[in-house]
């Protein structure tokens, strides 16, 4: 999960950007683009400054310019999800990260400061601080807020770009798909002002259909230009595909359905891959669980000029998509690889790494405080303020979000390199991760 990261026994990764990479699925800055080279001006320029101390409530030690909202919103909804209500300050420091128009950027050193033109806005970063208000409870101007600036800057396509005004990608489509369900919402029923196209109209062009090579039918492609099966982008579309989001229900295990690959017998109406939703969302899942047997049950990194290595971070997503399709038994494989080589990772990236494993420990209906040996919930408590016992279900809306000035950073651009390179998504997140 997005924002998108993760690595199994591999090299830490340079950036605190780089988690974001994987899942949220659109993101980072060149350099952070999987530790690749150096941050463009753009970013070099930004008047966000890194913080010289930490603000009061933030998960994780590392630089939070490119991720801050990211991690911070996949920490307080895990904690969430295990029936932890998370600590007031680290609650507030997420509402405060708020712009006056709904948006959030990743990170705003002066939140009393107004957001200005410059503030770079970010589709991931809101809609991951969707999903966890939304599911905290208590927040629901701020989260409506949110969900009306995600809709006002919905492209023609019917799907997102991490960047307003930028060509949709899977990923962004994906995971603003899992806050507007949170939200309440029916992403069926949220359309496009030119074309009335819906999240799922965007979201299933990205899906490589009858007449892509065999082996590649079924998955998913980070944008179209360049069109390449990308594991990641994947992971996020087919569960995004089912109107679902960083949380999902516990896999049924007694009703656990078998994974199709996209069907290609009826040659006109299959050919594109198109099909409903659900339909797209079990090609994915096909093409994922190939990838995964064919890895070792873990899936492999895409960084540009890096040697290929296992990828925790999607692998965790993988499980996180077949688990909300309902494949448990195919979900169970690659989480018996996770508990076996996860912790390392998790340990080096910070919060929103041990955020999405206990995610995908969720779906699976699998202990995260018992995973491989690691209690995943105490881990990720060590990384910020302490949580309080019982979940946080307020009925008020004790919304205190603030406009703000500050800057984030734009993951697109990185994004957008590395989609150049033949990369394709990186977050989650997603798409990596060193928080």
């Amino acid at each position: 999960m997005a924002p998108m990261a993760s690595m199994a026994h591999q090299a830490p990764l340079t950036h605190p950007v780089a988690f974001l990479a994987r899942r949220a699925a659109t993101a980072l800055a060149a350099a952070v683009v999987l530790g690749a080279a150096a941050a463009p001006a753009a970013y070099a320029d930004s008047p966000s400054a890194s913080p010289k101390k930490l603000p009061d409530g933030l998960y994780g030690t590392k630089d939070p310019q490119y991720d801050g909202v990211w991690r911070q919103s996949l920490a307080l909804l895990a904690q969430d999800t295990v029936g932890l209500r998370p600590a007031a300050s680290a609650v507030r420091w997420l509402v405060g990260q708020q712009c006056a128009d709904g948006s959030f950027t990743a990170f705003r050193a002066e939140p009393g400061k107004p957001c200005d033109g410059k503030t770079l806005r970010d589709t991931n970063q809101t809609a991951a601080a969707v999903q966890a208000l939304a599911a905290l409870g208590g927040h629901g101007d701020t989260v409506k807020k949110a969900v009306a600036w995600l809709k006002s800057v919905q492209n023609e396509d019917g799907g997102w770009s991490s960047m307003a005004g930028s060509a949709s990608d899977a990923n962004s489509t994906s995971v603003v798909i899992g806050a507007l369900a949170a939200a309440g919402e029916k992403p069926q029923s949220v359309t496009s002002k030119k074309g009335g196209k819906t999240p799922y109209d965007g979201l299933l062009t990205f899906q490589l259909g009858c007449d892509a090579k065999e082996g590649e039918r079924g998955a998913f492609t980070f944008q179209l230009k360049g069109a390449a099966p990308n594991a990641d982008a994947t992971a996020a579309a087919a569960t995004g595909a089912l109107g679902k989001g960083f949380v999902v229900a516990p896999a049924d295990h007694r009703a656990d359905t078998p994974v199709k690959p996209l069907n290609c017998k009826d040659a006109e109406g299959k050919k594109a891959g198109k099909g409903t939703a659900t339909q797209a969302a079990e090609g994915g899942d096909a093409y994922l669980v190939a990838q995964l047997d064919k890895n070792g049950q873990h899936l492999l990194s895409a960084m540009p000029g890096a040697e290929k290595q296992p990828d925790i971070g999607n692998t965790a997503d993988a499980v996180v998509a077949l688990a909300a399709g309902g494949h448990g038994a195919a979900a169970a494989k690659p989480l018996k690889w996770l508990e076996k080589n996860a912790a390392d990772w998790a340990e080096q990236s910070g919060p929103a790494a041990y955020a999405q494993l206990v995610l995908a420990a969720h779906a699976t209906g699998t202990d995260p405080r018992s995973f491989g040996g690691t209690d995943l919930v105490a881990a990720l408590n060590a990384t910020g303020p302490k949580p309080a016992a019982a979940p946080q279900k307020d009925a008020g809306d004790s919304d205190d979000s603030t406009d703000g000035g500050g800057i984030g950073v734009w993951w697109v651009i990185g994004v957008g390199l590395a989609i150049g390179a033949g990369i394709g998504f990186l977050l989650s997140n997603r798409k990596k991760n060193q928080l």
